[in-house]
């Protein structure tokens, strides 16, 4: 395996990305969707193995407070490996300043907890798919 990590979004193969984030079980738009939004994000990682697009992700933030981790996610043959921590190690150390949000899919939220996430008492939401949300188990 020859891992690099890449933090422009030139020659991502956005398709690889909405198919990855379907076959985890998170939510996927058009291809276009995701281009759109990962280049709008303050910080993109790209895990390839060699020239292969293996894992990802992104956060939105001001740059000085306040921060929110997207689209994290890797390839299932390339699970268990150690490349979702380096994306989230990697995507925290460019938002030293800030407090950061996530949503975390339904089961994962061990995963971030080991980065120092704790659940929110608080943590509100108004979803355009409302309905799906709650069947998925985001929302009460």
């Amino acid at each position: 395996m020859t891992i690099q990590i890449k933090h422009d979004c030139t020659g991502v193969s956005w398709q690889t990305v909405a198919a990855t984030l379907k076959s985890v079980g998170m939510g996927h738009h058009a291809p276009e969707i995701h281009r759109k939004a990962f280049e709008a994000s303050h910080t993109t990682v790209f895990v390839y193995d060699a020239d292969k697009l293996v894992g990802f992700g992104r956060a939105i933030s001001d740059g000085a407070y306040q921060a929110a981790v997207y689209d994290c996610a890797v390839t299932e043959a390339y699970q268990g490996q150690g490349l979702g921590k380096r994306i989230m190690e990697t995507i925290l150390a460019r938002l030293p300043t800030c407090n950061v949000i996530l949503y975390a899919s339904p089961g994962k939220e061990g995963f971030y907890e080991k980065h120092g996430f704790r659940r929110m008492k608080t943590g509100m939401a108004l979803f355009k798919n409302g309905a799906s949300m709650k069947e998925h188990g985001f929302t009460a």
